[in-house]
């Protein structure tokens, strides 16, 4: 799309959620386009200086194609012909820094006011990529069913019940459809092995009441981060002599189990296999075809030459059970990401993936229709009145500023307050997000929730009443419109 619209005489502008993807589009450009020089590459790791260098250069016209990350979404590409996003619905993607703007949302603003074309990309679809084709706004690019199946692997489930049961999935944490999965893939090459959390057991409870196992000093989660040491996850103090509060026991079991953990016990069930991990720490970009079990958080799956020759998703309780709208789209999403690595099924490719197989999330990775789950996830939105049906102001801070401003805001008609509730405390240590409350502060948050239409009438209503509060010196309430996690 790229090549034909710089073909055209036009520029082009692509958006990507992270540098590893941003080098593997940049090599292919470089590829396609025949040599280096007809586009740049702007991510956060050029430096300021050269950023700023080819930031010019694409000013001044003399570079007319664009890829990046986020920051790119607003490069100043003369006579821009198309702009383009892929994975709409990473994180990456939303800016936390005033105003928010997501790189979605302001391609499609760029798209109108500069009448180019919009292309968006995704092994999933998020609920307002769904939006855009169920409006007549956009329209659905897919292969047939046929290619489908001819290149997705094959995709089987595990359930947590069918875990519990085997005696041999409690000792190695592999059911025994997993454990033959990985033994006859290794004969034909590298092995994927997606866990949702990094570290060693994030996450202890008391083995004989199941009561989450805490800090003493500071009541936070308590985290095995090695074999044989025991640590506060917020305030970092190391447990020496722990007890159970609610029953008295003194042994631990893990509620979940990281990915170094999960390294460790593969390598003691395939002593002779090499297991290497990628995730936040040290991310691997590809891994030869040869065989060996990697082990990845999600995000961080490195490419493997050849393709894998299976994939197991292992806890997908852990993504689904999130009290989060979008629990069930991420989890799709992680395990699509996962699973387009694996080889298709004509080649032997198999994913296996533990969670409950009625969950509707599952039986979409199952069949390999993405779209089709954005499309009822949409539907049930709409009769719900949720994003992107509607839109949405979160108002966060001290309870009573909260409704100072949304007592003092000239809110459209029609204007629903949902709350406001208690956010989460900030944990002590802990690195503090946009919008969350600083440590130990007490923060509420509500919502403002209009009809379609409205939301621009929302946007200067709260926008008038963060000014006045501001131009008092009242600067508690934090406001975001249209924020990603509403819980």
């Amino acid at each position: 799309a790229v090549a034909a619209t710089l073909a055209s005489g036009r520029g082009a502008l692509v958006v990507v959620p992270d540098g590893r993807t941003a080098a593997r589009v940049d090599a292919a450009l470089t590829r396609a386009l025949g040599g280096a020089g007809r586009h740049v590459l702007l991510t956060a790791d050029l430096g300021p200086e050269e950023r700023y260098r080819r930031w010019l250069a694409v000013s001044r016209g003399s570079v007319r194609a664009v890829v990046g990350t986020r920051a790119a979404m607003f490069a100043p590409v003369r006579d821009l012909g198309l702009v383009g996003i892929w994975d709409d619905g990473d994180q990456s993607h939303s800016d936390d820094h005033a105003p928010q703007p997501h790189a979605r949302d302001v391609l499609l603003l760029r798209a109108v006011h500069e009448k180019t074309g919009f292309l968006l990309g995704d092994l999933g679809r998020t609920v307002e990529a769904a939006q855009l084709v169920e409006n007549g706004w956009a329209r659905p690019l897919e292969a047939d069913r046929e290619q489908v199946r001819a290149a997705a692997p094959l995709i089987r489930t595990v359930d947590e019940g069918e875990v519990a049961r085997d005696a041999e999935a409690r000792a190695a944490r592999l059911p025994t459809l997993a454990w033959q999965t990985v033994r006859e893939a290794l004969n034909r090459g590298p092995v994927l092995v997606q866990v949702p959390r990094r570290g060693y057991v994030p996450r202890l409870a008391c083995e004989r009441c199941r009561e989450p196992a805490r800090c003493r000093h500071c009541a936070g989660p308590l985290e095995a981060r090695d074999a044989d040491r025991l640590a506060c996850g917020w305030c970092g103090r190391a447990e020496t002599a722990w007890h159970c509060a609610e029953c008295g026991g003194g042994r631990l079991r893990a509620s979940i189990v990281g990915a170094r953990r999960t390294a460790e016990e593969l390598g003691r069930a395939f002593p002779a296999v090499p297991v290497r991990t990628s995730g936040r720490d040290h991310v691997l970009d590809t891994v030869p075809d040869r065989p060996s079990l990697v082990v990845s958080t999600p995000g961080a799956e490195p490419v493997a030459e050849g393709g894998y020759a299976a994939a197991l998703l292992l806890d997908g309780w852990a993504l689904l059970g999130r009290p989060d709208l979008r629990a069930g789209e991420d989890a799709l999403r992680r395990w699509l990401e996962a699973a387009a690595l694996v080889r298709g099924q004509e080649d032997g490719g198999l994913v296996v993936v533990t969670a409950e197989p009625t969950q509707r999330p599952v039986q979409a990775l199952v069949r390999w229709d993405p779209a089709g789950y954005a499309a009822r996830e949409l539907a049930e939105r709409s009769q719900l009145g949720f994003p992107p049906v509607s839109r949405m102001a979160a108002v966060a801070g001290p309870g009573e500023a909260v409704a100072e401003l949304i007592a003092s805001a000239p809110l459209p008609e029609g204007t629903e307050t949902l709350g406001p509730v208690p956010l989460p405390p900030t944990p002590p240590g802990r690195p503090r997000r946009p919008g969350d409350p600083p440590p130990g502060a007490q923060w509420e948050r509500a919502l403002l929730r209009v009809p379609p239409g409205q939301g621009r009438a929302l946007a200067a209503a709260v926008k008038e009443a963060k000014a006045l509060r501001l131009a008092r010196g009242d600067k508690d309430p934090t406001v975001r419109v249209d924020p990603l996690d509403i819980g």
